[in-house]
């Protein structure tokens, strides 16, 4: 089977299939696979702390939506499975009611999913070694732009990032000292409610 394209994305358009990816087992699995690679039931169960059950549905079921696919030997729960691309994308703003409330389910079903990781490492943090500590970074930025220069900034962020995808055959995957970082990418206006954010708490 081919090497995965690190740039590969899968569209979700059902409505069916967004409400299916907000669970948050079928997105740890999700990332499992793009993180570590082909898995089977029994090593996601390991990895991620759910029963071998659980890991062998939950597979199923993202199989049926085109996330994850087999990967080829194996039977059963032993058979390995692969994420189908690294990335998920959908419409954000979709004009059917049943797509647009899917689509919010699964934003905020990520958020969770967001925190989670975040707080685990401020948990995690004092006993990481010290340059892991100082390396990571966790804070955010104020700013003031109109929508087109958060566009502009978006996709300078996006080509900063571009070259660390890039790892033809997975070869940074297994190099010394590095390990599997989430660069959390969220740019949103904070004033929805209203009110100027000037005043809130930043870092």
């Amino acid at each position: 089977m081919p090497a995965q394209d690190p740039l590969s994305s899968v569209r979700l358009t059902d409505p069916r299939a967004l409400r299916a990816y907000a669970h948050p087992t079928r997105m740890a699995l999700v990332g499992l696979l793009r993180r570590d690679g082909p898995q089977t039931a029994t090593q996601a169960a390991g990895a991620i702390g759910e029963s071998v059950a659980s890991c062998s549905f939950h597979l199923r079921q993202l199989a049926k939506y085109g996330l994850v696919e087999e990967a080829g030997g194996g039977r059963g729960r032993e058979k390995p499975w692969r994420a189908t691309a690294m990335f998920t994308s959908w419409d954000t703003a979709p004009s059917d009611p049943a797509a647009a409330s899917a689509a919010e389910g699964l934003q905020l079903a990520m958020a969770e999913r967001y925190f989670e990781l975040s707080a685990r490492w401020v948990q995690a943090r004092a006993q990481e070694r010290a340059e892991w500590q100082e390396a990571a970074r966790f804070g955010d930025y104020q700013l003031r732009l109109t929508a087109a220069e958060l566009a502009e900034l978006n996709d300078k962020i996006q080509d900063l990032v571009q070259p660390y995808l890039e790892d033809p055959g997975g070869a940074r995957r297994h190099a010394p000292d590095v390990r599997p970082v989430a660069l959390l990418h969220l740019a949103f206006p904070t004033d929805t409610a209203g009110q100027d954010p000037a005043t809130e708490a930043g870092s």
